[in-house]
């Protein structure tokens, strides 16, 4: 094989038919001109439908105009033919032996292949995950974590520099419960009698965190409650709001009471969620570079000034004593409130400040990942954006369904506050982190995703991620009995390689460049596991009617050149997902 620099085909052919638009008709030189791959071999590798775009303004039939681009297009050293299909498609056929030599760039780039400059080096931050740190992550927020580290992998893969970063809420009421919640189960361990209120929250790991107090405090932090927590139903709307007053005026007696050791109380129960969050993901194979902290914006002041801007720049107004922002001006379906009767920032205030924090630390790009629940919050998000003067243009929002578990063909319920949920960490353990991680990307991130317990378990041909690892498993055993060095395939003579099947595999190699450009091009990671699960299925078929060390060597050599490619685009493409690529299964 003879190493040369590697082509991009579609920027090859896209700059032939530019040269054959200056021929024929200079104006349409701004015309969009798209490749599609052909499903069927006899229509070539590359298909373009350029000219039924053009026969309209050219007043002339879409196959008469496709004869005159490929007759004005210049000679190609990659095209082996070109082809006028149906009603005007133009199909590009590659020569053999341009196929072949992509097997020397794939050995010759190694871990590398695939990789690109695309995003030219710039700033990229991606927010995901996010949780609130007011219990352990379920798996819900399995698949938020799975995309983003996906994506962020991705992103640095095509060449942009990623900055990873978790939003702490740890300001607010949810936080308040929870320290609510663990104080109340601390003082049953001293005697209180409580009824414990069904809107706090439920979870083991609640009282797990009482216990720690009380180990090493004792009585510190017993107080007598005045108010004692009731039993209401939330079955209705009306009796729900009771249930939350009651919760609110719980926290109002136990920041009374505690005083000053309030803080102790809540600063362990954050330490301690955050913590357990951390380690979880790390586990999970996800790592942030930066934690930042929502209370940070308010000691900071940044909340205040955020809403301090929007007033001097008249997008907002009083109404009732409270401060709303005119979300309304920029396409949202009503006016929302950024600081209430009572002086209190709303969430969406500290959101807003958050942003401006983003957009000032001079991200190129900022991508939020954002549970699909969130999905109405958008408008007012970008409209905020807007008021402020920043460009909203480098503001994308990936939408991330939650996944929903079944186990045994049962729906398991995932609610916090009730504490009736799977946790992360109880998912990987039964199924494994590359389990977990490739199936939560196996479907584009805003559609609806069932995990299906049993089949991620199963070691069968029916599980993904077991069928793309098997595959690399199968390649490197053969690798392995053949016992020598996969360096010297680079020089090995590949022209032997022309079987339909060894053709068809040397051009989903060709893709997976592509592929990788265009899943961090469209924010989706889930491009990856169509095509490592696709590649797969053509190498397990090849491997199941092909012998390998055979006799033959010139042969021998060819198709373990072939083979070790393989092996090299699974493991990347795997790498890249956070799974691993295993040599034995």
């Amino acid at each position: 094989m003879t190493l040369s620099v590697q082509p991009d085909f579609r920027l090859h052919f896209t700059e032939l038919f530019r040269d054959a638009l200056r021929v024929l008709e200079p104006l349409n030189l701004v015309t969009i001109i798209d490749f599609t791959r052909p499903k069927q071999v006899t229509h070539g590798d590359y298909s373009c439908n350029l000219a039924m775009h053009l026969a309209k303004s050219m007043h002339k039939n879409p196959r008469d105009v496709a004869t005159l681009l490929i007759n004005a297009m210049p000679t190609s050293p990659y095209l082996e033919k070109i082809e006028i299909g149906g009603a005007g498609f133009i199909n590009l056929f590659l020569k053999i032996s341009v196929k072949q030599q992509f097997l020397c760039y794939v050995l010759e780039d190694g871990e590398k292949f695939g990789q690109s400059k695309l995003g030219l080096g710039k700033k990229i931050q991606v927010e995901f995950v996010s949780a609130n740190p007011t219990g352990p992550l379920h798996v819900g927020h399995g698949r938020g974590a799975a995309f983003g580290a996906s994506l962020a992998n991705i992103l640095t893969a095509v060449g942009f520099s990623v900055t990873r970063e978790y939003y702490v809420n740890d300001a607010g009421r949810q936080m308040d419960i929870l320290a609510l919640s663990t104080w109340l189960r601390y003082l049953e361990l001293n005697g209180l009698n409580v009824a414990f209120p069904s809107n706090a929250y439920q979870g083991e790991y609640v009282r797990d965190m009482a216990k720690l107090i009380y180990k090493e405090h004792q009585d510190r932090y017993f107080h007598q409650l005045s108010l004692l927590p009731e039993n209401i139903s939330q079955d209705n709307a009306e009796e729900k709001v009771d249930a939350e007053a009651q919760l609110d005026k719980l926290i109002i007696e136990a920041k009374k009471l505690l005083g000053k050791d309030y803080a102790y109380i809540q600063n362990f129960v954050l330490a301690k969620q955050l913590q357990d969050g951390c380690n979880d993901l790390m586990e999970f194979g996800v790592i942030f570079d930066t934690w930042f902290s929502e209370q940070s914006l308010f000691q900071s002041g940044a909340v205040a000034r955020a809403i301090q801007l929007l007033e001097q720049k008249n997008h907002l107004y009083q109404k009732d004593g409270a401060k709303w922002f005119r979300s309304t001006d920029f396409g949202d379906e009503k006016d929302r409130v950024v600081q209430r009767e009572n002086g209190q920032f709303t969430y969406f205030a500290s959101d807003i400040a958050y942003h401006i924090n983003k957009f000032e630390r001079g991200f190129d790009r900022i991508i939020d990942v954002w549970g699909a629940d969130h999905h109405g919050y958008i408008p007012r998000v970008m409209g905020a954006i807007l008021a402020l003067g920043f460009d909203a243009k480098k503001l994308e929002i990936a939408l991330v369904q939650f996944a929903v578990l079944y186990r045994n063909g049962v729906k398991t319920s995932m609610s916090t506050r009730s504490g009736e949920f799977v946790m992360l960490r109880e998912l990987r353990q039964e199924v494994g982190n590359d389990a977990a991680r490739f199936f939560y990307v196996l479907r584009k991130s805003d559609q609806h995703l069932d995990f299906d317990l049993d089949l991620a378990k199963s070691q069968s041909n029916d599980n993904p991620v077991y069928y793309v690892q098997y595959a690399h498993a199968r390649i490197h055993s053969v690798l392995e009995q053949w016992g020598e060095n996969i360096t010297t395939l680079i020089n090995s003579d590949v022209t032997l390689l022309t079987s339909a099947s060894e053709l068809s595999l040397l051009q989903k190699l060709i893709d997976y460049p592509e592929v990788v450009d265009t899943a961090a091009k469209e924010l989706s990671p889930h491009l990856i596991a169509f095509y490592l699960r696709d590649l797969a299925s053509e190498f397990h078929s090849y491997y199941n009617a092909t012998r390998f060390l055979i006799p033959e060597i010139p042969l021998r050599l060819a198709r373990l050149t072939l083979i070790a490619a393989i092996r090299q685009v699974l493991a990347n493409g795997l790498i890249m997902l956070g799974v691993n690529a295993p040599n034995k299964m």
